[in-house]
């Protein structure tokens, strides 16, 4: 193979692997839209405190996106 096809190749690859990253993006945000109300709802108001006061939300909302 040369260097050419190669290239095509990996640029296919890498456009696939984009479109699938955003279509997993989007599934994970609509399955987790409770945690993610729940935090914007903590967050709403604050900007520093929200490390600490709004944790167990974070906490939630990224266990259920890893998941």
């Amino acid at each position: 193979m040369g260097y050419v096809e190669e290239a095509r190749e990996n640029h296919v690859k890498k456009k696939v692997e984009e479109a699938l990253r955003s279509k997993m993006k989007q599934k994970a945000l609509k399955e987790c839209e409770h945690y993610t109300a729940k935090y914007a709802e903590c967050a709403a108001g604050r900007t520093l405190s929200i490390v600490w006061k709004c944790r167990e939300q974070a906490n939630q909302l990224n266990q259920c996106l890893h998941q």
